[in-house]
This record gives structure tokens, sequence and C-alpha cells, in this order.
């Protein structure tokens, strides 16, 4: 069932140096990649079917295709290494174990689109990683992969990695571009889009670490071999991060399209201790829940999520055994997003920080129905109304566990009642 693309160099000692990444194809596609034009790279990833691996899914060639032609402005590529979903940590085993495989998707999307400048915005957090990939991206200087003459090519390229503060909020694209700019991480108002005016107001692409890191097999390989893999709308591979009440939490490497209950039974070991499977969260925090009943005949790929009304995320599974308070979890949930709000808009600051009082209220067994209704309503009047996602990621999946586990709400709120009788 695992497939090893992403993953081949994962297990292999010191397949992050340089000299061994080497003896195992690290920047063997490089002199196919400089016979090529530019226009020729971007249809083949168009070709492929590969989607953006940060969330959106949205297929990388065709956002390339997006950069306007003769600005007479520098064209730059950021790479999201801003891993901050709860849940999500598969482009960390990249970083770490296989660097040069994201530098040399690099190179091969910085050709393709015109690019001399590359900046790597990684998550502040991330120390043991940014070491490893500083470490890697010096010894592509040492040897000539990045600088004034890449492999010996006529084509310049430098990529500097950039080190976030524990924002979650700098997940976001345009946020990003403002924390790389020096200026407080605040998403912008769209349009105009990245592709157009982006870095410094130069035309930018932003691409996920994993999405640049599929980049080298494509190219080696072709998009036919690329495509043998998932489905037809979701082709390919993805690190999966499961975590949980499995027996055998872990990042694996999955081709898209395989039913997720035979992915945790078969992969992950099933739901631990021989419990119950009471929900799974399939893309990461921000990602609607998915009851027992509902994951009968979910597969993992971006368009039987949104049959289900969730979302295929970052691919961080997490497993939900028959003992978790789902009112607790909530609390959780919101605790981290109203945490993480930048502050800039009304309905996500004051909103999730008005939710948050509600649901430790109901904990506090001093809640009515009519705090898990206002609960329910605030999600409906927050979601959407901001600049960026951040507090749709907290309002979407707070309403799918209101509405599928609202009994436990309930128990919380009678429990409170029946207090009060007993006082009167």
């Amino acid at each position: 069932m695992e497939v090893k693309i992403l993953s081949a160099k994962f297990d292999i000692k010191d397949a992050n140096k340089i000299a061994i990444a080497k003896t195992l194809g690290a920047y063997a596609t490089l002199d196919k990649l400089f016979a090529m034009k530019p226009e020729d790279v971007i249809e083949e990833v168009k070709k492929s079917g590969l989607r953006g691996r940060g969330g959106a899914g949205f297929p990388a060639g065709v956002k390339w295709g997006f950069l306007p032609k003769n600005t007479g402005k520098p064209i730059y590529l950021t790479v999201n290494s801003d891993e901050s979903e709860p849940a999500t940590f598969k482009d960390r085993y990249i970083l770490v174990r296989d660097p040069h495989m994201l530098i040399e998707g690099i190179i091969i999307c910085s050709y393709a689109i015109g690019c001399h400048d590359t900046y790597i915005y990684i998550r502040g957090e991330y120390t043991t990683q940014v070491k490893v990939l500083q470490a890697a991206i010096d010894e592509a200087y040492a040897e000539g992969y990045l600088g004034d003459s890449v492999a010996g090519h006529d084509f310049q390229l430098n990529v500097t990695v950039h080190r976030g503060a524990g924002a979650y909020v700098c997940g976001e694209e345009t946020a990003l571009l403002e924390s790389i700019e020096g200026k407080k991480g605040q998403p912008r108002s769209k349009p105009p889009f990245p592709a157009v005016a982006g870095l410094y107001g130069c035309p930018t692409i932003i691409n996920n670490v994993q999405t640049i890191a599929s980049l080298p097999f494509i190219l080696t390989n072709g998009a036919d071999a690329y495509k043998v893999y998932g489905t037809e709308k979701s082709p390919g591979t993805h690190l999966f991060g499961i975590s949980g009440h499995v027996e055998k939490p872990g990042m694996y490497e999955l081709p898209l399209g395989l039913p997720i209950l035979e992915v945790i039974d078969k992969v992950a070991g099933g739901v631990w201790k021989g419990r119950k499977l009471k929900g799974i969260i399939p893309g990461g925090s921000s990602t609607p829940v998915l009851l027992p009943d509902e994951v009968k005949d979910v597969t993992l790929d971006y368009e039987s999520m949104a049959a289900h009304k969730t979302m295929f995320g970052s691919g961080g599974i997490v497993v939900l055994d028959e003992t978790v308070d789902i009112v607790q979890l909530v609390k959780n949930l919101i605790d981290f997003y109203h945490h993480e709000s930048c502050g800039q808009c009304t309905p996500c600051r004051e909103g999730l920080g008005w939710m948050l009082k509600i649901i430790k209220k109901i904990l506090r067994r001093e809640g009515s129905m009519d705090d898990v209704l206002l609960l329910r309503e605030l999600c409906d009047n927050i979601e959407m109304k901001t600049v960026c996602v951040l507090s749709a990621a907290c309002t979407m999946p707070v309403r799918s566990y209101l509405d599928k586990f609202r009994h436990e709400f309930e128990a919380y709120v009678q429990g409170a009642s029946s207090a009060q009788v007993k006082q009167e």
C-alpha cells in the first residue's frame, strides 16, 4: 500500500548530506532540465496533475501559468514551510531526511518560472530542521548547484531561509509575504494575488514544501509515471501524518484515492486498545470531523472529501476513539485559533474570543442550551467575514462537532440544569 517517491531516502543514513544524496540520484535531473524550455517544464507539471500539497490542492502548473509576462520586475518563488496546522508534520520529514530533493525541486521550479531568488519560509519552532536545511543549502552552493551558474549552466539562483516567529497565520500566503518583508505577519486583501503582486510588489509563486519536492520525480520519470498513482483528478502520492488513537501513528507515503478506513486499519494498525472509532479528523485540525458511518465510503482524495463536506487539507489524519470528550476537544480547538488570530479583523479577533468564553462556560457546567445555540450561530456569523480564512479554520470544524455531537454539549448543559435544581 505504501509508495516510496518522496520518502525513498527517508530511512537511509546521512541521506541529508550531499555526498550520499548524489549517489542516490540527487540533482540528476538538471542536465535534462536545462535542455528543456521553461514553458515545456511548466507544461509537464500541468500534465502531471500535481496539486498544491499545502492544503488548497490547486494545480501547481496552472498556478505557475498565472505569472504575468514581461513586467520588467523580478520573479520570486517562496516555499511555504510554515507547517503550523495542528496534526500536520509531513514537511519536516523532507527538510530533515531529504533536503536536497527540496533544493532540486526549487531549481526546477525557479528555472520554469524565471526566478533567480527563492525564499524558504520556515516555522520558527523548527530549529533542528533549519540547521539541517541550511547545511544542505550550503553544500549545494559549495558544489555549484546554487549560485551564479547552477550546475555549470547559464542560470543564476540564490536560496534564502527565512525563519518565522511562530505565528500560525503566516502559513497564509500573503501573511507569509508580509513577514518576509519585515512587516507584521497579517494577511493582505486580495486581489491583487501574489502571482501578479507578491513579494516586494513583484510576481511571486508560493508553493508548499511537498509540492516542490515532488518535481524531481516528475521531471525524471515524466508526467505519466506520476499519474500512475492516485486518481484521475487527484494524481500522485501524499505524505500522510496519522496520529491520535491508533496502534501505529506515524508518517506514511500513500497514493491518493485509498479508502480511509482501510488505511487506518492496515497501515496505522487500527483504533488502539480495542476501542471503537468515534470520529476522524481527515486533514488537520481545521477540517470538519467525519463520523464512523460517514467514512465508510470516503477515500483519501480531494473530491471524495469535498463530497462528504470536509476537506483533504494537509493530510494530517487524527483518529478519535470512544473515550474522547468532544466538548473539551472543541475548547482546545477554539483556544488555539483564538490565540493565533492576528487581530486584524473584528469577527476573528472578538468572535473567537467570545466563542472561547462560551465553551469554557459550558465546560464549567454553567451553560444553557441558549449558549450552545449561540455558539452555533457565531460559527455562521464569523465564517468568511474576514480577510483570510483563519476564522473559518476554527468555525468549520466547530460547526461539525456541534452538529454531529450535539448530545455531548447537551449533556454538559443538562448537568448544569440538574445542579441548579438541586441547589434550589
